[in-house]
C-alpha cells in the first residue's frame, strides 16, 4: 500500500520496457515495436498516476497552480493529457516536430529537456528512497518533486499554447456569467415551479430544451446586464450567443411587449413543447 513502493515497481516497468525496446531491431520486429511503444505508453501513463499521487501526499500546498487548465479546449482535458506532454517533451529534444511548427518547437526545446532531467532526478531519488525509508520524503525529495511540478506545468502551458489558441481571461469570464445565468435560471424556475427538483435530480431529457430556452428570456429581460445584454457589441458577447446577436433582438423586442400573465404562459409552455 505504500505509494514509494508503487512507484519503484511502476518506475522498474518502465525501465524494463525502454531496455527491451532499445534491444529490438524495428525494421525487423515493427510488430513487437508497435507492442512495445504501446506498453511504453501504458506503463509511464501508471507512472506518473503513482508520481501525482505521491506529489498529493508529499507537497499538497507547495504545487504549481493548475488554473491555466480552464483556458484550454475541452477536448484537451483528458486523462491521459500528462502521458501526452511527456512524449511531446521527448519528440522536441530528440529534434521532432510532430504537431507545432518548427520555430516553436526550437523554443520549447530547452524546457522539455529541463522537465526531462527533472524527471531523471525525481526517478532516481524516489527509488533511492523506496529501498531506503519508504515511510519518509525527506527535503531532497521534496526539493526534487516541487521542481518537477512546477517544471511540468510551465511545459504544458506553453506546449498547449504553442499548439492551439488557448482561452483569453475575457473569454473565461463570459463562459463563467453564462454558468450564472444558467444557476441563476434553474432557480428562478424552481420557485416559480415551472421545474421541480424531482425532474433535475432524475436528470429528465427535456430538461436539456427546457433550461437553455427559459435561460435566454431570462438574460434578456431578468439579468438583462448578464452575459446576453443587447447594450454590448457582438464582439463582446460569448460566442455562444454572438452569431444570433439580431434575433436576440427581434425576441427582446417581442417579450417586452408581453404582460406578465402572457410571459408567464409562454414560458410554461417552453418548458412542454419540444
Amino acid at each position: 500500500p505504500r505509494l514509494l513502493s508503487q512507484f519503484f515497481f511502476a518506475d522498474e516497468r518502465v525501465t524494463r520496457v525502454v531496455a527491451e525496446i532499445n534491444g529490438l531491431d524495428a525494421e525487423l520486429d515493427p510488430q513487437q515495436y508497435l507492442v512495445l511503444l504501446n506498453q511504453l505508453h501504458l506503463s509511464q501513463a501508471h507512472l506518473l498516476a503513482v508520481l501525482e499521487r505521491i506529489m498529493e501526499e508529499c507537497i499538497p500546498t507547495q504545487r504549481h497552480s493548475r488554473d491555466y487548465l480552464v483556458k484550454f479546449p475541452e477536448e484537451l482535458l483528458v486523462d491521459n493529457l500528462g502521458n501526452h506532454m511527456l512524449f511531446a517533451a521527448e519528440c522536441l529534444l530528440a529534434g521532432t516536430f510532430l504537431e507545432v511548427e518548427e520555430s516553436d518547437g526550437a523554443q520549447l526545446r530547452p524546457q522539455a529537456r529541463n522537465l526531462l532531467c527533472s524527471l531523471e532526478l525525481v526517478r532516481t531519488v524516489l527509488r533511492e528512497q523506496s529501498l531506503s525509508q519508504p515511510n519518509s520524503y525527506p527535503e531532497p525529495v521534496r526539493a526534487a518533486l516541487i521542481q518537477f511540478d512546477w517544471l511540468f506545468a510551465e511545459f504544458e502551458l506553453s506546449y498547449v499554447s504553442s499548439l492551439v489558441a488557448v482561452k483569453s481571461p475575457d473569454e473565461i469570464y463570459r463562459q463563467q456569467e453564462i454558468v450564472v445565468l444558467f444557476c441563476e435560471t434553474v432557480e428562478r424556475a424552481l420557485h416559480l415551479g415551472y421545474l421541480t427538483q424531482e425532474m433535475i435530480d432524475g436528470y429528465e431529457p427535456l430538461l436539456m430544451f427546457t433550461i437553455p430556452r427559459l435561460a435566454i428570456i431570462s438574460g434578456l429581460l431578468i439579468y438583462p446586464e448578464g452575459p446576453l445584454s443587447l447594450e454590448r457589441s457582438p464582439e463582446e458577447m460569448s460566442r455562444v450567443f454572438s452569431p444570433f446577436y439580431n434575433l436576440l433582438k427581434k425576441i427582446r423586442d417581442l417579450l417586452r411587449v408581453l404582460s406578465a400573465e402572457e410571459l408567464c404562459l409562454l414560458e410554461r409552455s417552453l418548458c412542454t413543447a419540444e
